[in-house]
């Protein structure tokens, strides 16, 4: 089978033939349909996260349920499935608590398989998955409690987008935040998880989404998905214009979809007394941000950051897709190109340059 495998940071992933032993017990074997192309990828691409390679890259996917191993009970071949990036032991604290993103029940490294041992190797070499999953392959064998079973009539392209960018998007807003409805929010950034804080801001029943973006496409994107105001960070001074627009006070709401210094501060600047200012994107793991404590203690100000929209895969994830199946979510607007495996280092190109919302693989 193919996949398409990071060798060495800053250079092109390569499409090449690997070999792939079956599933083993609690694990099954998935035929990739659709794979989205997300900055979480690129950023180990580029070395901002430096994880060992060579590594198979991939985490946002959906695809059909080829072969199970002994003990799996949550899916059968033939299920539909939409890929989680974060394992759920259902033992843990974490688990036990209903936060499954975070779940620390399995202790072996998050790039092999759960009793760390690996399924893909190519010359005599083993080759590291993304998140125990590495979707950038024809075929991936990883452990079924990752795998969501959906309904059969989801286009695969969408349902690859409900595996990272809608629920990271839309739980930002509904779960972690719990944004109410007529609030004032802002989202900086407007890529696929940006877009999907708009509209989980818009589902939530928001009255004021203000977008900000240094690009007039993605800015454009953000109307057809809710936002009632916009501003271009190249032009607009972004705390002061959201400032103007809510009397001086400031937003109750505002997301980093970026996830860097300035954005943070931003948000945290954007907010009102007592307002709620929440880290979604994912940022290098050597980004800092200098708050002032003194202020957010004086105003009541709070800063949270969110995990995967603070979502509960196998609950979250079908009602996603029935929103969408309902017409009530956005996610045909949000596929603005299609690509083979073989043009995966092109998506990447359309990805870093912002020509897309989201750039999707489809494998046959």
């Amino acid at each position: 089978m193919k996949a398409a495998i990071l060798y060495e940071a800053n250079t092109p992933l390569q499409v090449v033939e690997v070999e792939q032993q079956g599933p083993q017990s609690g694990e099954a074997r998935v035929r990739v349909k659709a794979a989205g192309i997300c900055h979480s990828d690129w950023h180990i691409m580029n070395g901002d996260w430096p994880l060992p390679l060579p590594m198979a890259l991939g985490h946002e996917a959906a695809g059909i349920v080829e072969e199970v191993g002994p003990g799996v009970a949550n899916v059968k071949p033939g299920d539909h499935v939409i890929f989680s990036f974060r394992p759920q032991c259902g033992r843990c604290l974490y688990c036990s608590l209903g936060r499954s993103i975070l779940c620390d029940g399995h202790k072996s490294a998050r790039f092999a398989m759960l009793d760390g041992s690996h399924r893909l190797r190519r010359d005599g070499q083993n080759i590291n998955q993304m998140a125990r999953i590495g979707t950038f392959s024809e075929f991936v064998v990883c452990p079924a409690e990752m795998l969501v079973p959906i309904r059969k009539e989801m286009p695969w392209p969408q349902a690859a987008l409900v595996g990272c960018c809608v629920p990271t998007g839309v739980g930002a807003v509904t779960s972690c935040a719990r944004v109410e409805a007529g609030a004032s929010v802002l989202v900086i950034g407007c890529g696929g998880v940006g877009l999907n804080v708009v509209q989980g801001a818009r589902l939530a029943g928001a009255g004021m989404i203000v977008a900000a973006d240094l690009l007039d496409s993605k800015l454009g994107y953000a109307k057809e998905f809710g936002a009632t105001h916009t501003l271009n960070a190249k032009q607009d001074n972004v705390v002061e214009r959201v400032r103007e627009l809510t009397e001086g006070r400031g937003v109750d709401y505002a997301f980093d979809a970026i996830g860097g210094e300035q954005t943070t501060l931003q948000i945290l600047d954007a907010i009102r007394p007592g307002g709620v200012a929440v880290i979604v994107g994912m940022a290098a793991m050597a980004v800092r941000a200098p708050i002032t404590p003194y202020m957010m203690a004086l105003q009541e100000k709070t800063l949270k950051g969110t995990m995967y929209g603070s979502v509960r895969p196998p609950i979250d994830f079908p009602r996603l897709v029935e929103l969408y199946l309902d017409g009530r979510l956005k996610l045909d607007q949000l596929v603005s190109r299609t690509y083979t495996l073989e043009e995966i280092n092109e998506g990447f190109k359309a990805l870093t340059s912002g020509q897309v919302a989201r750039g999707v693989v489809v494998f046959n």
